[in-house]
């Protein structure tokens, strides 16, 4: 009987410490979630000014003779390939955070998992910073602000 109920402990004892565990863990993949979802939350929001950039850029495309009469000076060519390489890394940038949104498991336990999901957006916030850099310096010469 004795070792029966000293059995039966043991197995209580290893499934607490098993469950405990598993907490530990769930509680990590947790924090690393919420780190994930705080840097969407951060970069998320610049995804309508890319969107009015790119509307920027088209309507300077749109009147570019205007503004080589404004200056004499501007290098069409180097201007055009300068606004279509920006629009396209802003298109990029915002096509690269909406399949992150459809693909994240923010419920997922995986350390692993979320760990390597939060690595991904952090290298987005970095791209998306970089993006907002080549926007500021590309398209000030050609804002009336």
């Amino acid at each position: 009987m004795k070792k029966l109920i000293f059995g039966a402990a043991a197995i209580t004892l290893a499934m607490t410490s098993a469950c405990q565990n598993n907490s530990g863990q769930n509680d990590e993949a947790d924090k690393l979630a919420t780190e994930a979802i705080e840097i969407h939350d951060e970069i998320m929001p610049q995804i309508s000014t890319f969107d009015k950039h790119g509307i920027f850029i088209d309507s300077l495309l749109e009147n570019f003779p205007a503004l080589k009469a404004a200056d004499a000076d501007l290098d069409t060519v180097e201007a055009k390939e300068k606004f279509h390489t920006l629009k396209e890394n802003l298109a990029s940038a915002t096509d690269k955070m909406m399949v992150w949104m459809k693909e994240y498991k923010r419920d997922s336990t995986d350390i692993d998992y979320q760990r390597a999901e939060v690595d991904r957006i952090s290298e987005l916030r970095t791209e998306f910073e970089q993006v907002t850099y080549d926007a500021t310096n590309v398209l000030a010469p050609f804002k009336n602000e």
